[in-house]
């Protein structure tokens, strides 16, 4: 973790504004930065205080992946998918629903972080008819892209496939929390989960909401290029972002589109990055609960918008899995979430689509 004081000349991460900020705006901006969930974070906020949160930022990143990651064996998720049938999580729910609208609040209450990504999984697992489903775990190792070694499949068994498709359901997972304490509980001990299409997102809400606690109004918070952006960035503008070509050679900062955040939450899923090839076919990390097999569409990337991350990680996610029709219908149904797809057409040129309310956001 590195905390950094931006100067007049430095460049915000993805900023496509180029313009010299104002000496003064820019010395209160501070950057803390690290790793986290595999990957990079970097928070940029704006303290006439020149407050320090590096410490904190990090405690709380540390605390959530104890909770959510399946590659740290004492976390909560891998307890409960090594337990045979239920894993009481240590805590009444009233505790937990008393401290449901405010992270801050519940300090010192176990699981909270555990129960916040379950609770909006379910939700976006509903809303996607399926889609988007967590307990996808058991699938994901098979295709080599899990916690278990890494390995390329080159030649899949559909009949061990059917066999893994019986642990996959979220309906096979249930909360058991009515009065006394909140246990989860499996139909069978094949039954695992996996929050990686919420974690990053729910990463950056707690880091954001950790600000904004702390009385911060201006911020960008990134995690492996999802974003929360509040307020201004240095040059007194609005937060600028790019949305990455879907091409696996493409360069980190080669966009497709550019846009502007006011005060709105960007997540993009892509199949350009994590995939492997065998025999010249393409297999993605979006694995289909329905045949549990990789999917192959059309469909490159989807950047979903919304005021807080954790929600459009998992719709950014569940539309990868629908492809392109269906998921831009149900964006495009949504209260309070944008989408911008990048798709592949019939002469392999990259096109755009996107909602209504996305067009406001493009940068010219």
């Amino acid at each position: 973790m590195r905390l950094l004081f931006i100067t007049a000349t430095a460049l915000l991460l993805f900023q496509a504004c180029q313009n010299e900020p104002e000496e003064s705006q820019a010395s209160s901006y501070l950057v803390a930065e690290g790793k986290t969930m595999g990957t990079y974070y970097r928070v940029t906020y704006d303290d006439s205080l020149n407050r320090d949160f590096s410490r904190e930022i990090d405690s709380l990143l540390l605390a959530i992946n104890d909770e959510i990651s399946t590659y740290i064996p004492s976390s909560t998720i891998s307890r409960f998918n090594r337990a045979e049938r239920s894993l009481n999580l240590g805590l009444e729910y009233r505790d937990f629903a008393e401290c449901l609208d405010q992270l801050n609040s519940c300090a010192g209450v176990p699981n909270t972080h555990f129960l916040r990504n379950f609770l909006a999984a379910r939700v976006v697992f509903a809303r996607t008819n399926g889609a988007f489903d967590p307990t996808i775990m058991p699938l994901v190792n098979y295709w080599g892209f899990g916690y278990t070694p890494k390995k390329a499949v080159t030649n899949a068994d559909s009949l061990a496939i059917d066999s893994l498709l019986q642990y996959v359901g979220f309906d096979k997972v249930s909360l058991k929390a009515a009065d006394g304490p909140v246990i989860l509980q499996k139909a069978s001990p094949g039954v695992q989960l996996d929050f990686g299409g919420t974690g990053q997102g729910y990463g950056i809400d707690a880091v954001a909401d950790y600000l904004e606690w702390k009385g911060i109004k201006n911020y960008l918070v990134d995690i492996g290029g999802e974003c929360r952006a509040r307020g201004l960035n240095p040059h007194g503008k609005l937060w600028t972002i790019g949305i990455n070509t879907p091409k696996s050679d493409a360069e980190i900062t080669d966009f497709t589109r550019i846009v502007q955040l006011q005060n709105m939450s960007v997540s993009t899923s892509g199949n350009y990055r994590n995939f492997y090839e065998v025999n010249g076919q393409k297999y993605s990390h979006f694995i289909s609960p329905k045949t549990g097999f990789p999917e192959k569409r059309t469909l490159l990337s989807a950047s979903v918008f919304g005021k807080n991350c954790l929600l459009p990680d998992a719709f950014a996610t569940g539309f990868m899995v629908m492809g392109l029709d269906e998921a831009y219908l149900l964006a495009d149904e949504l209260e309070d979430i944008e989408a911008l797809f990048i798709y592949s057409d019939e002469n392999g040129q990259l096109q755009v689509k996107y909602t209504p309310g996305v067009e406001e956001m493009l940068v010219e």
